[in-house]
């Protein structure tokens, strides 16, 4: 397929410009592109809480779709970060729930990007007792974490 060569021609010299060594595995599912670099030099391009792999994520994109015909979404990991990432901040938000329950009031945390944002949100969302909203403006929001209180009387 052409989106997958192009995808992986395109990163590997950009990162072979960053002088990073890696090995890139591509495969193609539901309409996108997912390319799995593996190398020594992962938190280089990791970079603080994932903002240097979403950073060159969005070049890649901007790169391969500059070159294809039809828009093509491409998802860059390192060594399984990203599954990492979104176990983490499952547990922290499960947790956080939860002491947001026990003290009746709501936790404020953050900022995040949309990404990290939607998995708080959706761990969140299978509890009943508890109500998540975004705040602030920008790429980077805050999360408010809110226990919904029941009324007395009422089952």
């Amino acid at each position: 397929m052409e989106e997958i060569e192009i995808a992986k021609q395109l990163t590997i010299g950009l990162l072979e410009r960053m002088g990073v060594q890696t090995d890139i595995e591509v495969f193609f599912e539901g309409g996108t592109v997912y390319l799995e670099i593996k190398g020594d030099q992962e938190g280089i391009l990791i970079g603080k809480h994932g903002r240097t792999l979403e950073s060159l994520q969005m070049l890649v994109n901007r790169m391969v779709n500059k070159r294809l015909k039809n828009a093509t979404r491409v998802v860059l990991d390192i060594d399984g970060y990203r599954k990492r990432r979104s176990d983490r901040l499952a547990l922290m938000a499960h947790r956080l729930g939860e002491k947001a329950k026990k003290t009746g009031h709501f936790i404020t945390i953050g900022p995040f990007n949309a990404h990290d944002r939607r998995i708080i949100h959706l761990t969140l969302k299978e509890d009943p007792s508890l109500q998540t909203e975004s705040l602030g403006e920008g790429e980077l929001k805050k999360i408010k974490i809110i226990p919904i209180k029941k009324e007395e009387g009422r089952d």
